[in-house]
């Protein structure tokens, strides 16, 4: 597997960052398949390997079964989800009281790996907001949540600017933001193929917009939990940097067992793929301080150039003699 030079020196310096392992796990074979039980209906699988230690219900398997074949999978009684982002359990238990009655927004919720995760952790008096702004993406997630079965939790399909109509209103936030998946190349090398450092800058210009459009929905002293599955740095700790710069936040601090792996900084988790057995993956924690108004912030970067599928799309409908987009 070659990885973008780009990419490779983009991350020199990082904390926790070895070019040498770094691109020798990559050009290994080796990939971990992991679920996280349902606790509703499921206490024990077959094919269990180890646990996963930062999740209570969350196991390894010796081997990658056909899932498509197995009718618990389909009753949900487990979820097919990748170790490293499974740690959302360990911010949420640390950030929050979860025995508490508490509103949760999961905003970029499909395919439900993490709603249904979070549906686990909350008390049953406790509200969960599944929110997925792309409506095939929307039906998919309902799918799973319908599966996993629980009777406090929403779907939605909205914008996150929408959500500013209700003001201070969740207790926790959490925004798996769309990234450039750099961190997923291992499972998934074709789409290296896909990956520019001006996406990289485009998807950092969308993450920091998706977070301005939601910031008024969280209530003073509420958590705002941000994570990705890219290793750059300009959709990780600059987007903590700008965060802190533009919103009244207190950053908070995670604690790790040291034998975990976990690259931990002042601007949140890490996950290396040569460190730990799951993918790559960024997370940190805030809390939203009292007094914040919810000021729209400014959003560092150009604006966007639309996308070659936009361009062909809008050719379509609008091309004057003499006009190209």
């Amino acid at each position: 597997m070659q990885l973008p030079s780009a990419l490779l020196r983009s991350l020199a310096g990082l904390k926790g960052f070895d070019k040498e392992s770094f691109e020798t796990v990559h050009s290994s074979e080796e990939q971990f398949t992991s679920i996280r039980l349902n606790p509703l209906k499921l206490a024990a699988i077959q094919n269990q390997k180890s646990k996963i230690p930062w999740t209570e219900y969350g196991y390894y398997l010796e081997s990658r079964p056909y899932f498509t074949f197995d009718p618990l999978f389909h009753a949900g009684c487990y979820y097919v989800q990748e170790a490293s982002s499974m740690f959302l359990e360990q911010v949420l238990r640390q950030a929050t009281d979860l025995s508490k009655r508490i509103r949760v927004l999961d905003l970029c919720a499909a395919p439900g790996g993490k709603s249904t995760h979070i549906q686990s952790l909350i008390s049953a008096e406790s509200l969960l907001v599944s929110n997925e702004v792309i409506r095939a993406r929307a039906g998919i997630l309902i799918d799973n949540m319908v599966k996993w079965g629980s009777t406090n939790v929403v779907v939605t399909n909205n914008d996150p600017k929408d959500f500013a109509r209700l003001p201070g209103y969740f207790d926790v936030i959490v925004v798996d933001a769309p990234c450039s998946g750099s961190g997923l190349f291992r499972r998934d090398p074709d789409a290296i193929s896909e990956w520019s450092e001006n996406n990289v800058s485009l998807c950092s210009q969308r993450q920091q917009r998706i977070l301005a459009d939601v910031w008024p929905a969280l209530k003073e002293n509420g958590i705002l939990i941000y994570s990705t599955c890219s290793y750059s740095r300009q959709e990780d700790e600059d987007i903590v940097d700008w965060l802190k710069k533009e919103f009244s936040v207190a950053p908070f601090t995670l604690s790790c067992d040291p034998g975990w792996g976990i690259v931990v900084s002042e601007e949140g988790c890490r996950f290396w793929p040569d460190k730990v057995m799951g993918e790559g993956f960024f997370i940190a924690s805030f809390q939203k301080k009292e007094g914040d108004v919810g000021v729209t912030p400014k959003i560092s970067g150009k604006p966007e150039p639309i996308t070659s599928k936009e361009r062909t799309i809008i050719n379509k409908w609008v091309k004057p003699d003499g006009l190209s987009f």
